[in-house]
């Protein structure tokens, strides 16, 4: 078997009715190139034939198709089961009704094929996103530019300014797949929202980064049971808060965050996930809604109070948590107007 340059993880839940585009978009997509691996995770799917349209592309390309069944235990135990069986030097999660641009993926292919043959040691590729809506057709690209140098191997000393709409999401990020068995990065089971885990934790154990303009990631958005509708989200706000709360115990980031602009970043992307928080928690019409988001933001106090100063203070923290009937209905307000503008769900 030849080197594999990247394994790509894809969980899959009763994906029969989408999983082959996806699949296909790499496989085919790539030209079929032997130095890709592809993980299809059966994550105990139950009402359809995920496993056995996975087993038939395994049949079809063994050098290229791998795929793991287990019993159920949610999106994140489905992407750790894929970076335990990861034959890459890089991995990339791609989620089953997802895909990836052809024209991206090879430039993709191509740059990592570089950094491996010259052993250039670079931990983490970014490359755009593109929000596909259902819906209306409508498709909105997340892009990193002005915020990262491009086509440059960089540290975090050299990177700027991060906008709302610009933080680095599952979506964007292919990791060095040995940065993932080492960073102590733990996906819980059965919970939804795991990605802004794995798009947080491994950051300060990335020495280098590189940004590839490429618009590669291709995320579907409309179906109803998606975990980014606003009615799915507003329900499950425990997994929410649950998945919050492990990203801020990861670190006090003014302690063990060094680099000043990374640590501004994570901050910032902290304080984003806490704003959500609050803004669904107080859609929520479950009674103790309020009181449990009041103890969410006296567990960050306890934790860090800088972290918490920083978080609770700056205009974000504090346009998504004005107090009393008419401030929530404000809240709430800024929130559906982001929500049209930048059509994140």
């Amino acid at each position: 078997m030849s080197h594999k340059t990247i394994t790509f993880g894809i969980p899959c839940y009763n994906s029969a009715e989408y999983m082959d585009h996806c699949i296909s978009s790499i496989v085919e997509g790539s030209g079929f190139a032997d130095d890709v691996h592809v993980v299809v995770v059966d994550d105990g799917s139950t009402k359809d034939n995920t496993l056995s349209k996975a087993q038939e592309w395994e049949r079809k390309h063994p050098s290229i198709v791998e795929v793991v069944h287990q019993e159920n235990g949610g999106h994140g135990r489905a992407v750790m089961t894929a970076i335990e069986h990861a034959k890459g030097s890089y991995f990339k999660v791609v989620d089953s009704d997802d895909w990836v641009d052809k024209d991206a993926l090879l430039a993709l292919l191509e740059q990592l094929r570089s950094f491996v043959a010259f052993e250039v040691k670079v931990d983490l590729v970014i490359t755009n996103y593109v929000f596909e809506h259902m819906e209306d057709g409508k498709k909105r690209t997340v892009d990193y530019g002005f915020a990262i140098p491009k086509n440059k191997v960089i540290d975090w000393s050299q990177i700027g300014h991060f906008n709302m709409t610009q933080y680095m999401m599952m979506h964007a990020l292919c990791y060095r797949t040995e940065v993932l068995r080492t960073c102590g990065l733990e996906l819980p089971e059965h919970t939804f929202y795991v990605d802004n885990i794995y798009a947080y934790v491994p950051l300060p154990h990335c020495k280098t980064l590189y940004y590839l303009d490429e618009d590669l990631y291709r995320y579907f958005i409309g179906r109803e049971d998606q975990s980014v509708n606003l009615e799915v989200q507003i329900s499950r706000i425990d997994q929410q808060l649950e998945v919050t709360r492990i990203m801020i115990r990861a670190y006090h980031l003014y302690d063990d965050v060094p680099q000043k602009k990374l640590r501004q970043y994570m901050i910032g992307h902290l304080t984003l996930m806490m704003s959500v928080c609050s803004v669904i928690s107080k859609m929520s019409s479950a009674p103790d809604a309020r009181e449990n988001l009041d103890e969410f933001w006296h567990d960050l106090k306890r934790y860090d109070m800088r972290m918490y100063n920083r978080a609770r203070h700056g205009i974000v923290g504090t346009f998504t948590n004005f107090r009393g009937p008419v401030g929530e209905r404000v809240t709430i307000g800024i929130y559906h107007a982001a929500q049209w503008f930048m059509k994140f769900n």
